[in-house]
């Protein structure tokens, strides 16, 4: 398994990435799948717009971006962060910065998992996914 985290644009730098990435392993192994290659990238709101027009021909921010490259249960992708929605995320909802970045971080894994949040029951589930993805992390932490 490889988990790789770059930094795009921003000054940026991601703690404890050790740990991150046994919780990102431990998340796809929980699920039955193989923890195969994964990238995360951390970049600005006019990278992740143009990344978002570029390939899904959506002329917007958003939080995560995720390129599902798994084959058979070896779960593999990119996933684009934006730092500055994770921050405006994490002001809005009044949640700690770090706490916002890790549930955006999970979110775009749990995508490569097969779940989607194209409706609202969708979403309910993806969010539940979510906090037991956090849950672990406390554990591991």
């Amino acid at each position: 398994m490889s988990v790789s985290f770059h930094t795009e644009e921003i000054k940026f730098s991601l703690k404890k990435k050790v740990l991150h990435k046994q919780w990102v392993k431990e998340w796809i192994i929980l699920h039955h799948k193989t923890p195969g290659s994964l990238s995360f990238s951390f970049t600005s709101n006019e990278r992740i717009r143009l990344i978002n027009t570029e390939f899904l021909n959506h002329n917007y921010f958003t939080d995560v971006i995720s390129f599902d490259y798994t084959e058979e249960d070896v779960v593999s992708g990119d996933i684009i962060i934006s730092v500055e929605e994770v921050k405006k995320n994490a002001d809005f909802y009044s949640a700690d910065i770090e706490d916002e970045l890790r549930r955006v971080m999970i979110h775009g894994v749990t995508h490569l998992l097969g779940y989607s949040d194209g409706s609202q029951e969708e979403k309910g589930i993806m969010r539940k996914k979510e906090n037991e993805a956090l849950h672990l992390w406390k554990k591991l932490g």
